[in-house]
Formats: C-alpha cells, sequence, structure tokens
C-alpha cells in the first residue's frame, strides 16, 4: 500500500499538470495565426485532432514567420535556420510544414547567381557590381546602352557581338564586365571573368601539373567569357598564337561571345602584339589575333574619373 502523503503528490502533480496543459491551450488558441488556421480548417477539425495538435502549434507560434523576430538570416531564431512554420493538415492530425523565409529566398538567389560567373584573378567584388550602379558620367551612356542591348538580346547559340572597353586606368572597364556578368546570371547565363595577366602566367605552370588543356578547353567553352585587362601582358609567339589565338578562333567559329576590356585601342592593341619580348616584329600574326578579337567585338571607350584616385 502507497504512502498517503505519495498519493497526495501525484493527486497534487496531476492537477498542476493539468492546470499547465490549461493555460498553455488557452495561449497557443489565443494566437491570431491559430485562431486563423482553425477558422480556416474548421470543417476538418475536430477537438481530438487540435488537442493532438496542441504540440505542433506551440512549435509554430514559438517561431519567426516572414522574418518577423531575426534582424538577418545568419541571427534566424527559427529551429531550421532560414525557414518558416507554416500550419498544415496531414491526415488527421495538425503537423507543420517548414518553407523557405524571404531572406533564405533571396540568399539562395544570390548563391546560385554567384555561382554562373566564375572570377578568376579579379577582385571579387566585382561579383556585386550591377549595371544599374554603373555611375553615370559623360562619356559613358554608349557603353551603357550597348551592354544593356546586349543583355536584353543575348540567347544561346545567337551569333552576337559582344564588346571590347578600352579607356584610361581606373575608369571602371572591370566593374562594366562584372555588371554585365550579373545581369546575365539573373538569366541563368555562365560566364567567366579573366585576368588576362594573371591567367597567362599560370598557364605557364600548368604544364607540370597537366592541366594545361583542361584550362584551356574551359575556356574556350564557356557561353560567355570576359577578356580583363588585355594588353597587360607580356607578349610572346606562343602566348599570342597558341593560347589567345586558339582561344579566340574556336569562340568565333562557335558564336561564343567574348568581351574584352583594355587600356589600349584596338591599333595600341595591334602594335602590342606585333613586337614580342625577344624584340621580334610579327605585323602578320598580330594582324590575325587582331581580326578575330575585331569579329568578336565592337570597340567603346569608357570614359570617366579615375575611381582608384578617389
Amino acid at each position: 500500500m502507497k504512502p498517503i502523503n505519495d498519493s497526495l503528490n501525484q493527486l497534487i502533480n496531476k492537477k498542476d499538470f493539468k492546470a499547465r496543459l490549461e493555460a498553455l491551450k488557452n495561449n497557443i488558441m489565443s494566437n491570431q495565426d491559430v485562431k486563423a488556421f482553425i477558422q480556416e480548417h474548421r470543417y476538418e477539425l475536430d477537438e481530438q485532432m487540435v488537442d493532438r495538435g496542441l504540440m505542433k502549434m506551440h512549435e509554430f507560434i514559438d517561431q519567426s514567420k516572414c522574418c518577423d523576430k531575426c534582424p538577418s538570416l545568419q541571427s534566424c531564431v527559427n529551429m531550421v535556420k532560414g525557414y518558416h512554420p507554416q500550419l498544415v493538415i496531414k491526415g488527421r492530425n495538425i503537423d507543420v510544414q517548414y518553407e523557405r523565409c524571404p531572406r533564405k529566398v533571396q540568399a539562395d538567389e544570390r548563391k546560385e547567381q554567384e555561382s554562373l560567373i566564375q572570377c578568376m584573378y579579379v577582385p571579387k567584388e566585382i561579383l556585386q557590381a550591377t549595371i544599374k550602379d554603373i555611375e553615370i558620367e559623360k562619356g559613358r551612356m554608349e557603353a551603357i546602352n550597348l551592354v544593356k542591348n546586349f543583355v536584353r538580346e543575348y540567347e544561346p547559340n545567337k551569333k552576337m557581338k559582344a564588346l571590347y572597353l578600352h579607356g584610361l586606368f581606373g575608369v571602371g572597364k572591370t566593374y562594366f564586365l562584372g555588371a554585365i556578368a550579373n545581369a546575365l546570371a539573373e538569366q541563368k547565363v555562365k560566364s567567366t571573368i579573366l585576368y588576362v595577366p594573371e591567367f597567362l602566367r599560370e598557364l605557364k605552370g600548368s604544364f607540370q601539373d597537366q592541366s594545361f588543356n583542361e584550362k584551356i578547353e574551359y575556356v574556350k567553352k564557356v557561353p560567355v567569357l570576359m577578356l580583363d585587362d588585355i594588353g597587360a601582358e607580356s607578349v610572346t609567339s606562343w602566348m599570342r598564337d597558341d593560347v589567345l589565338g586558339t582561344i579566340l578562333q574556336f569562340r568565333m567559329l562557335e558564336n561564343l561571345p567574348t568581351f574584352f576590356s583594355s587600356n589600349l585601342n584596338l591599333d595600341e592593341l595591334q602594335h602590342h602584339f606585333t613586337y614580342t619580348q625577344r624584340g621580334e616584329e610579327e605585323e602578320i600574326k598580330a594582324a590575325r589575333v587582331m581580326e578575330r578579337i575585331k569579329s568578336l567585338a565592337t570597340p567603346i571607350e569608357v570614359k570617366g574619373e579615375n575611381k582608384r584616385n578617389k
């Protein structure tokens, strides 16, 4: 036989539990979102289903809905970071279903967009560039309009001329390329921005790890290629003819858009390609590369203040 004190304690505990359960139920049932859910599904729910679903409804009201309690995605208070709860009916039970919150959707879209842009040896901040943030200055409007036209009219396999952006140091030519890449990424188009001098230096070392052909093939075939700061590299016959010439020839034949940025205009670039490090003058070979560039891109000067001095 149990001591009377044990029986009394059990009775008190049962009463205390019932009181706490009733208080919890009252708190849950007074929540506006829960009330709206029950009203919406009043013909599907009965008292037993509501009682069985109390813990699920408590889980629901204790979390953020539509980012109302979270200052940022990183500080999300929900059980599953970046997902907000919704009450649903599954069979004869009330359950909680999680869907991506607006911040999570935005972050995922941004991550996907960035994955479509490969920046090789180019500052990562270029990934933040947008066409609408390009500063409107005298001498830039033609370039801005041509960029917008290209992005608007781009279609895979469509023969389109890209742009050869040339101008003084620091006027924002690389930013233009980043803005184009981001605008295309919004259309799910993959692009690669290459800083030409560093890319060519790395290629020289690729013979040792046997990745040379792999890198060349990737650059040849990427849907949209952007060659940044062409003309800043040291000229060798190998670089001009076997690397750059091969890439441009393939892209020209396959109608793959290729953008360029340079401190040199086309005439200056041809002079640059004519003379190798060894002092060899190879005018015909230089002209051959230039014809491919002219076939791929329309030259346009970008003017403006030197942003690097600000």
